[in-house]
């Protein structure tokens, strides 16, 4: 079902469907995992939530395991990440907000697609409304207002969204006019040496005014030193996340550096 013919879709209502991708269960042929990383709340000096971050088993990097990906696995790599994710984060005892990414073009009709996660969080007593399903802004989407509806649809059933890479990707403005997420993550690019470039700290400013306008909240990701903590703080923004908190950690969770969280 290509996403054009899926835009009309019905809203989900609990009632068991069967889903032909979903039953088959094959193999994907390849081996992952995932390391997590804090994200942190500067205002209430606490835990905001964790991102589940794609690793191979010994640790590669997420470009190793994503590059094993083809069209054929690409829907079956998609639900097994949610459902690894979620149990890992329940092993590990994470009570905060869990965020994963999601692969927009792996998903067919929301509404059955979404039975897997459900499933998962249910199975291992992961409230889905702690769920946070982030799509990058560089997944190039053909057709924008199928993937708004995905979004709409999974804020419906209660789940969180967010918008990750914000300013790197194809759509922009655009994407952020046709659906209004819980959150977007600004890209790394646009914080890097944000305390001493001024042009970045006015596009930062003019987002977070924006994004405020809209109900939406930013995190900053790629947090690297403490001049850029600071400067961020200075532009309203409180939730972070990067390697001067804490780098993602696999089985044994990430501890995060307090005393660089303090101003």
């Amino acid at each position: 079902m290509s996403p054009s013919t899926a835009s009309s879709f019905v809203p989900f209502d609990g009632t068991p469907q069967d889903c032909e991708a979903c039953a088959r269960g094959e193999r994907l042929g390849f081996l992952f995992d995932f390391a997590y990383q804090p994200i942190v709340d500067l205002a209430q000096r606490r835990l905001y939530g964790h991102e589940a971050l794609v690793r191979g088993p010994a640790g590669e990097s997420a470009g190793q395991v994503l590059a094993q990906v083809n069209e054929a696995s690409r829907y079956r790599f998609d639900q097994a990440c949610r459902v690894k994710a979620i149990k890992g984060a329940a092993e590990l005892g994470l009570a905060e907000r869990l965020s994963i990414n999601f692969l927009p073009n792996a998903i067919y009709r929301p509404e059955i697609c979404i039975r897997t996660t459900l499933e998962a969080a249910r199975t291992h007593g992961f409230p889905v409304e702690r769920i946070i399903f982030e799509v990058t802004e560089g997944e190039r989407v053909e057709d924008g207002p199928w993937f708004a509806a995905i979004l709409r649809e999974y804020q419906r059933i209660g789940f969180l969204t967010a918008i990750d890479d914000f300013g790197a990707g194809y759509a922009g403005l655009k994407l952020l006019s046709d659906f209004q997420p819980d959150l977007i993550k600004l890209d790394m690019d646009l914080i890097r040496g944000i305390d001493a470039d001024a042009p970045r700290r006015h596009i930062v400013n003019h987002l977070v005014r924006l994004c405020a306008d809209l109900g939406v909240t930013v995190i900053a990701e790629g947090v690297e030193t403490v001049l850029e903590r600071d400067a961020l703080i200075d532009l309203g923004i409180t939730l972070m996340q990067g390697y001067l908190f804490a780098r993602p950690q696999f089985r044994g969770g990430a501890a995060v550096d307090w005393a660089t969280a303090s101003r």
